[in-house]
């Protein structure tokens, strides 16, 4: 996003524009709904009152972050058509999602859940299972938000045409989501994200049809240039990369619909009407959003030709500079919409905050370390601890890496390791907890070992995926010949219900 023509003082006034409306609705939120710091509840979960048009737009800005636009593009235009791939795994979350979600909402409703570990300490009853999947689970947090510090980075920079240097812009931005976060929890973060979700969708659609005015033609004229003047891009891929484009789809497939910040959204649904309602929405957003950044990159192999890995990452800024020339209407929208991608990618770091503070404050702090502790402590600690964390990974952000892609993967590497406990000890009632726990530990070993020594893939499949697979054969063939697992005295009543 270096080199923006419309880049400095309109990015500026655009910037601020967003960090003010961000941090107003975190003041409206904490004048109108009182007591919205004072319950894990209501301030994790925002009272479990999401309507069908915040859920859908929060849980559209936990998939689709400003991150997705900018990185996803220059990977259509390296990749040509085997990136229709992204299109596949952001369709295949929603199938992710329906496998659990509206099981999961009714119980969590019951249970009054708070965060995901709860499904599974209230499943299993184990704490080796719940301990293991929250620090996985905050693993992949850290991941998370660091792929958007440092995309915040980069695109505040690149907006303000340098004004605002890398380090600072992360710092300023850092400090209104803190600070808005601080003041009214889920609800002003879901209500960003309707904000953020309104940008992105009108942005983008500028965006592609400012690029098809670009080269003259239509869409069919885009995918013929690409077939015709550079077939590699449009070649049937090789066996290695046929595999490792399914390996990709269970990766983030099944990965992202284990999102801890996801989950406890669909826990926020005010009814399984409203989520059922929403993801019938959301269903449609692989193509809307998705379908049109991949556009966006094959229009670019058409304006820019020979572009190396390292340019390409600037494609989008390249394709915005040329739009924003058209005329009036486009440069206003193309400020509006790399505005919008920044407050996207702050408002999904919001999230990812918000969720790994309440893990902390409930999974580790008020479950194991401090039993006693009231509400209000616990969310003091879980919000320093968040705090910290950011802190840590501000330090890590300062040098990033050069392609945002290789931060994206890595995130699923470990996190993926809690989804046969979460899916299939959903429905499988002979699953036993010893097994699951000994599956994921060993997913997790692997995978992460994998990674460790630079073997990203075998055989074109993902690491994530070997670990997964060598988790569910444990924990399926552990739980056929050992379980189910004995009756508990308390909690197994409320289990079967469940179930």
């Amino acid at each position: 996003m270096n080199d923006l023509t419309f880049a400095g003082p309109p990015g500026v006034i655009v910037l601020v524009a967003y960090g003010a409306a961000m941090l107003g609705i975190g003041w409206w939120v904490s004048r109108t709904r009182v007591g919205v710091r004072d319950s894990m509840q209501s301030y994790y979960l925002a009272g479990r009152h999401l309507g069908i048009i915040v859920l859908f737009f929060t849980l559209y800005a936990t998939q689709y972050s400003g991150n997705n636009i900018v990185g996803y593009a220059p990977s259509a235009y390296r990749l040509g058509f085997e990136w229709w791939q992204s299109v596949m795994f952001m369709t295949v979350i929603i199938g992710g999602y329906l496998l659990f979600a509206p099981r999961l909402q009714r119980i969590a409703r019951r249970e009054r859940f708070l965060t995901p570990t709860d499904w599974l300490r209230h499943r299993f009853d184990y704490a080796p299972i719940s301990v293991l999947a929250a620090l996985l689970m905050l693993w992949g947090l850290g991941n998370f938000m660091l792929e958007q510090l440092v995309a915040m980075g980069h695109g505040i920079a690149g907006l303000t045409g340098g004004t605002v240097p890398y380090q600072v812009a992360m710092l300023g931005f850092v400090f209104v989501m803190v600070a808005y976060s601080w003041m009214g929890g889920m609800r002003a973060v879901a209500f960003t994200d309707v904000m953020q979700g309104v940008a992105l969708l009108v942005g983008v659609a500028v965006l592609v049809i400012g690029g098809l005015v670009l080269i003259g033609g239509d869409l069919g004229d885009a995918f013929t240039h690409v077939v015709t003047e550079e077939p590699d891009k449009a070649a049937v891929p090789s066996l290695e990369g046929s595999v490792s484009w399914l390996s990709m789809l269970v990766l983030v497939g099944i990965g992202a619909a284990v999102y801890p910040h996801a989950i406890q959204r669909i826990y926020a649904a005010e009814s399984t009407r409203t989520l059922r309602r929403s993801f019938a929405w959301i269903a449609w957003m692989p193509l809307v959003t998705t379908a049109v950044i991949f556009v966006v990159g094959i229009i670019g192999i058409q304006l820019y030709p020979g572009l190396s890995d390292g340019e390409s990452e600037e494609l989008v800024g390249r394709i915005a500079n040329d739009v924003a020339a058209l005329g009036p209407f486009y440069y206003v929208m193309m400020i509006l919409l790399f505005g919008g991608i920044i407050a996207a990618i702050v408002s999904t770091a919001d999230s990812v905050l918000l969720s790994f503070s309440s893990i902390v404050s409930s999974d580790l702090y008020q479950r194991h370390i401090n039993p006693g502790a009231s509400e209000k402590r616990a969310l003091l600690v879980g919000k320093v601890a968040g705090l910290l964390a950011v802190a840590g990974l501000l330090v890590l952000a300062w040098n990033p890496p050069t392609l945002l892609v290789n931060i994206f993967v890595l995130k699923f590497e470990l996190l993926i390791q809690i989804a046969p406990a979460f899916i299939i000890g959903l429905y499988w009632k002979r699953m036993a907890r010893i097994p699951v726990f000994v599956g994921m530990l060993a997913g997790a070993v692997l995978s992460g070992g994998m990674a460790l020594a630079g073997a990203g893939t075998l055989f074109g499949i993902h690491a994530g995926v070997v670990g997964l697979a060598l988790n569910t054969l444990i924990a399926v063939v552990g739980s056929a010949l050992f379980g189910p697992d004995k009756p508990h005295p308390t909690t197994d009543a409320n289990r079967e219900k469940s179930l």
